[in-house]
């Protein structure tokens, strides 16, 4: 999800450094990694009442024809939501998951150049929803892997750009990383901060695999 906070934080997490070549790992998937979701609503995250009314509040505002105040107005869902995400997460990271995505769509929608309002209602629907049931809607798939290091969660989505990083800045601590190290480093920050966390996380993972040799 993104926050406007992102940018700071990350970029105290890590150095700019020049960057240089590179080049992509290969993607590969852990058959053993799948599992099948339970239709049963989650109740992992805990009272989510706060989001929704935030959500609810935006469907208003969206229904009288104002979609630029209905994306202010989301965007305190987005404060709030990237505030609790790390407890969020631990909780429940599946449910943690559905929601994020689901709330990503909608800040999608209400930020496109000229918001669609079928596309906008649509997605603030799935949201509460969501919210209201927060599991994924299709059983889980592999585990995708990037030289040996997990880039997403067990429901197929990237993993926080944030967690790949925060690895990489501990397992440099204290060191001189090499050349390759460094530039890995320099392109998973700047992915994570354009809020690319698929490509981020590779350029972490790759970084990662050469460290541990």
């Amino acid at each position: 999800m993104n926050s406007p906070f992102k940018n700071l934080l990350l970029s105290a997490a890590l150095i700019a450094i020049p960057a240089g070549g590179f080049a992509l790992a290969e993607v590969v998937f852990s058959p053993s990694a799948q599992t099948t979701y339970s239709a049963v609503a989650s109740a992992g995250l805990g009272d989510l009442s706060s989001y929704k009314t935030i959500v609810t509040d935006t469907q208003a505002i969206a229904a009288s024809g104002d979609l630029a105040a209905a994306e202010h107005r989301i965007t305190d869902l987005e404060m709030l939501w990237d505030q609790n995400a790390a407890a969020l997460r631990q909780a429940d990271r599946a449910a943690w998951s559905a929601v994020d995505a689901a709330a990503d769509d909608v800040f999608s929608a209400l930020r496109a150049g000229s918001p669609d309002r079928a596309r906008v209602d649509t997605a603030l629907a799935t949201l509460v929803s969501t919210l209201d049931a927060p599991v994924p809607v299709a059983a889980a798939r592999p585990i995708q892997l990037v030289s040996g290091i997990a880039v997403t969660d067990e429901s197929g989505r990237a993993l926080p750009c944030e967690d790949l990083i925060g690895q990489l800045r501990d397992a440099t601590a204290g060191t001189t990383p090499s050349a390759a190290v460094t530039d890995l480093q320099t392109k998973a920050l700047e992915r994570c901060n354009a809020d690319d966390d698929a490509h981020s996380n590779t350029f972490a993972a790759q970084a990662l695999a050469q460290i541990k040799g």
